[in-house]
């Protein structure tokens, strides 16, 4: 591995049939007057675009949203950001257009991790199948999401040049935590996931 923007460290292949999850690509990470904007965020759109292209019918999006109500360490969260506690239907919380086809399934949390094993979660709709990331925040939320579908055995690769994070200095260093959980986790690029998806 030449650094952890490089391209997978151990060179693993995509399994058959892996899932592609864009992780909150939404108006509130997006939008520049926004507190939580992820500038890297907009010019990772194309990249995207192209990833949703080679996984027909296996692409979801998940959306992060405030709760009606934060509970426990959560409340002092919201307390530094209060423009986030708006509801789920919020514009702010939208995705952002024309990255996914219609049609396509959106898992939404209140939690940082997408992954679990709720009726109407990533593990029932993807089957447990290998995923693979992209999205923002590399140190939030694709970063969580990650080591929880890790922790519960599936493979995760995360596409480390269509994931963004606020500062990019947190980018590489989310990406080198992550690295520290291969086998579990593998880092790859957008090159090697659509060749590998073409293929």
């Amino acid at each position: 591995m030449t650094g952890p923007s490089g391209a997978a460290s151990c060179g693993r292949p995509l399994p058959d049939g892996a899932w592609l999850v864009l992780v909150d690509v939404q108006r509130v990470f997006a939008d520049d007057a926004s507190p939580w904007c992820t500038p890297g965020l907009r010019p990772l759109l194309p990249r995207l675009r192209d990833l949703a292209g080679a996984f027909p019918g296996r692409t979801a999006s998940t959306r992060f949203v405030a709760p009606a109500r934060p509970q426990g360490a959560w409340v002092d969260y919201y307390a530094q950001w209060p423009f986030a506690l708006q509801p789920p239907q919020a514009p702010l919380y939208d995705l952002l257009p024309g990255v996914v086809p219609d049609g396509t399934p959106v898992v939404t949390r209140t939690t940082f991790g997408k992954w679990d094993e709720r009726e109407d979660g990533l593990r029932p709709l993807t089957g447990g199948r290998a995923l693979v990331l992209a999205g923002v925040s590399t140190d939030c939320c694709v970063l969580s999401t990650a080591l929880a579908a890790a922790d519960a055995g599936v493979a995760v690769h995360v596409v480390a040049d269509a994931c963004a994070a606020p500062v990019a200095a947190d980018h590489e260093r989310a990406l080198a935590a992550l690295d520290l959980y291969a086998p579990l986790v593998t880092l790859t690029t957008a090159s090697a996931v659509l060749a590998a998806a073409s293929g």
